[in-house]
């Protein structure tokens, strides 16, 4: 699951991220609407996390955004205001759920499995490029009907590509994802991971490609 966290206070920001990477969830973070917009325009994402209090705007203009774009990708709204006018307010504006400040991890996690089992989330569990299928409730990869082995970190790795087909993924990020906070990390253990995926996905045919983006990260795109 792809997850857009938006959040201008990047303490709460970084610790929702790493909440949610325990849960093998993928994470984009926005610290402003225009940031925001950018990415909800960009990228897929089944589930929205929105902060009220936004340096340059209110979260609820995304929200209202995507709605009249057509989206209706769940939204969660995060904000330190709890009365409940504010609450029917942010409802009234597009948003799926409310949890007001603070608040637990377990609640929040709560809330988007109860946000994952609705309907247009269900929807948008099969992700694919190419031949390859990915299935996100059962996370299994397969390749036409032919399932793709892979470790646990390999799948990680092909997993947050997947979600950003097209799109540089930084190497940093790629990282933090399948090794969390680990800091006895060899430097060339997400280059083994990375070429051994490339390696299956050949053998496969799943008709799509890893490109590594020097200095950077990298790419996942379908074969011409």
């Amino acid at each position: 699951m792809k997850i857009l966290v938006v959040e201008d206070d990047s303490d709460l920001a970084q610790a929702l991220a790493s909440a949610l990477h325990d849960h093998s969830m993928v994470v984009d973070i926005a610290s402003s609407l225009r940031e925001a917009m950018h990415l909800a325009i960009d990228a897929d994402h089944d589930i929205f996390i929105v902060d009220r209090g936004l340096p340059d705007g209110d979260g609820l203009a995304l929200i209202e955004f995507l709605r009249s774009s057509g989206r209706s990708t769940p939204a969660l709204v995060l904000t330190a205001m709890g009365e409940v006018t504010e609450r029917v307010r942010s409802l009234d504006r597009g948003a799926d759920d409310y949890l007001a400040k603070p608040f637990s991890i377990d609640e929040l996690m709560a809330r988007i499995r109860a946000l994952a089992r609705r309907p247009v989330v269900r929807a948008q569990q099969i992700s694919v490029a190419g031949r390859l299928h990915f299935d996100h409730e059962s996370r299994q990869f397969q390749v036409g009907n032919e399932p793709l082995a892979l470790t646990r970190r390999e799948l990680l790795v092909l997993e947050t590509l997947l979600l950003s087909t097209g799109r540089t993924v930084f190497r940093q990020r790629l990282l933090e994802r399948i090794y969390g906070d680990a800091d006895d990390i060899r430097s060339n253990s997400l280059d083994a991971h990375v070429s051994r995926v490339r390696s299956k996905l050949e053998r496969s045919g799943a008709g799509v490609e890893i490109h590594a983006i020097r200095g950077v990260g990298y790419l996942l795109k379908t074969s011409a």
